[in-house]
């Protein structure tokens, strides 16, 4: 009974809560779409339904966070796997284009594309 109770208290304690965080680079505004429990199922193989964002961030997506956090675990645990909840928070962006750089040569156009954000390209 003891190697039982010692088994089942490892396995609750071991895991780790799994995180990800995916940024854009685009500036964020306080708006933001929570689902904390997103249902996936059988360890995750078959992914919650895609977040739809477009009508609540008009100016497209900042920042997606994806966390397993102990709760959602153990509820994966006592269903032996099989529903696999998420927690899922989206960042809106806070502005359109008016934080993207303009670039007009070939110069600036390389910089641009080092720093990673948002630019864009004049044509003449």
């Amino acid at each position: 009974m003891k190697k039982i109770v010692l088994v089942l208290g490892v396995a609750l304690l071991l895991p780790g809560c799994y995180h990800a965080t995916i940024d854009t680079g685009r500036s964020p505004s306080p708006q933001t779409i929570e689902q904390k429990w997103a249902k996936g199922w059988i360890y995750g193989l078959v992914p919650p339904e895609t977040v739809t964002t477009m009508e609540r961030c008009p100016n497209g997506v900042a920042r997606v966070e994806t966390q397993l956090s102990f709760p959602n675990q153990l509820v994966s645990f006592l269903t032996f796997g099989i529903f696999t909840p998420m927690e899922i928070v989206v960042t809106c962006a806070s502005g359109g284009m008016e934080d993207a750089a303009v670039v007009d040569n070939a110069a600036e156009f390389q910089r641009a594309l080092k720093a990673g954000g948002p630019f864009l390209v004049a044509l003449r």
